[in-house]
């Protein structure tokens, strides 16, 4: 027998566990289960665990509107975060409709039973089941958690230290008192820096190119004097629009004046780093701010270790590693007893879950991402993709109601399944899903949907445009096809 479930949610990280509030509180009468191939929840909050791990979004609008951030970090560290989770699973009850060490990796659309398919592997025991459902929700993030990206490095295998990818820190790693080089620029390399640099000898960050960093105060001074002048969920609420506010004008500036914008960045970072780095060099990107993700650190954390001579960062090629450490294309040798490889991650469309729709493949490439969360031609599908230019649950959160009204919809008009369809030539363009130039972004453009030039189908990355369009506007547009 196959067990058949109204929805089945892929992922039981910050993007599921938020699905299942959403699924209990504006479908109740749906049933529903979150399928998890690992052993526990959290997703990305309780497999990475290098030291410093931390939020590089601030928590007020990571958390979730339903239930508020109420720790005093703005970027919190990952157990914090992995904590308010599990504590937010367990008051909603939602820990119980989880199924763990269930991966998912296939599903199959029926247009004839208007219901999918899946085939999940039983992690623990290798075997393959069957379960059904009317809709299918992916909330399993974008990258593998089996692979991190970790290019060639000629003469690794002759480095006499250790070499460590963060996204798999030994237990063991004790770097006290170590000449450790951090490879990488982005928001892991700039957590990691400082925090190493408290208990190791010296800590080298060594950057092909410069990231844009920017300092920002870790306890929220406005959400402060607000939790003292008003009721709790009033605050929250001010400081959440506050930030989320903040964010949009900082990007929205960054697009329409970027070379201010860059003046601005590159002279908050001259007063924090002194005179003793070469903030030209280091700090200041070939690329326009937010071309790629700005890294926040907090309280210029990094700028401190900079500062005290506790760290250093050094921009150059990499030649080879050696028996004493790296060789870089100058001719400069760098002497290290660790190596750590903050390299990048490793795309994973759709998790690595293949798609058929009446027998035939499905190749997202080919497709239009319909409002950023459906695809043209696949029915009662859904993927949670958050934003590049604000946090990840506020796009998270959007998707689940968005899912909900169309599950409510259809059940009011008797409808079995919900298909965006393209029909209209002019909005066909073969624009990137996503306008990143990062690396990680770069290499798996490939195998990413596409956007379109104009509205449905065309991604805004503007969280007042999405409250607007998920929220509040008709479902039935006359793109989005009920039968």
């Amino acid at each position: 027998m196959t067990e058949h479930f109204d929805v089945l949610v892929v992922g039981a990280g910050i993007s599921g566990i938020g699905a299942g509030y959403h699924l209990q509180a504006e479908c109740p009468d749906r049933r529903y289960a979150i399928l998890e191939g690992r052993d526990t929840i959290g997703g990305t909050w309780d497999l990475f665990r290098y030291p410093g791990i931390r939020s590089d979004s601030d928590m007020h609008t990571l958390g979730y509107a339903f239930r508020p951030w109420t720790e005093g970090s703005t970027l919190a560290d990952g157990p914090s975060i992995l904590r308010y989770l599990n504590d937010t699973a367990r008051e909603y009850g939602i820990d119980q409709r989880i199924r763990f060490n269930h991966r998912v990796k296939r599903a199959s659309w029926s247009s004839e039973r208007s219901r999918w398919t899946v085939d999940v592997e039983q992690t623990k025991t290798g075997e393959t089941v069957q379960m059904s459902c009317n809709f299918l929700l992916m909330c399993s993030g974008y990258y593998d958690y089996e692979e991190g990206h970790a290019p060639e490095f000629p003469g690794s295998e002759r480095f006499g230290g250790r070499i460590v990818h963060p996204q798999f820190w030994p237990e063991d790693l004790d770097y006290t008192g170590k000449r450790i080089i951090v490879i990488g620029s982005g928001a892991t390399a700039v957590t990691l820096v400082p925090e190493l640099a408290k208990k190791a000898e010296h800590v080298t960050m060594l950057q092909r190119s410069p990231t844009y960093v920017v300092s920002i105060p870790n306890i929220d001074a406005l959400s402060r004097k607000l939790k003292t002048a008003l009721p709790e969920p009033m605050a929250h609420t001010l400081t959440r629009w506050k930030n989320i506010l903040f964010s949009m004008a900082f990007y929205q500036l960054s697009q329409l004046m970027p070379g201010q914008v860059k003046r601005i960045l590159m002279d908050a970072i001259k007063k924090q780093v002194g005179d003793g780095v070469d903030v030209d060099k280091h700090f200041n990107p070939r690329y326009d701010p937010w071309d790629q993700r700005v890294c926040f650190v907090p309280d210029g954390d990094l700028f401190d270790a900079l500062r005290e001579r506790r760290a250093s960062v050094v921009t150059d090629h990499i030649e080879c590693f050696n028996e004493r450490g790296i060789m870089l294309r100058s001719g400069e040798q760098l002497e290290a007893d660790l190596i750590v490889t903050a390299t990048g991650l490793k795309v994973l469309p759709m998790a690595g879950v293949t798609l058929q729709i009446d027998g035939e493949d499905v190749d997202f490439s080919q497709l239009l991402a319909y409002r950023a969360l459906m695809f043209s031609g696949v029915p009662n599908f859904a993927l949670c993709f958050g934003y590049t230019n604000a946090s990840w649950t506020l796009k998270a959160d959007l998707t689940s109601e968005f899912v909900c009204r169309i599950l409510n919809h259809m059940r009011r008009g008797g409808y079995a399944s919900a298909t965006p369809v393209l029909d209209d030539p002019d909005a066909v363009s073969e624009e990137p899903f996503m306008a990143l130039s990062s690396g990680y972004i770069q290499r798996a453009l490939p195998y990413l949907p596409k956007q379109g030039n104009k509205a449905p189908w065309r991604l805004q990355q503007n969280y007042l445009l999405d409250v607007i369009t998920l929220r509040h506007r008709k479902v039935d547009d006359g793109v989005l096809r009920f039968s």
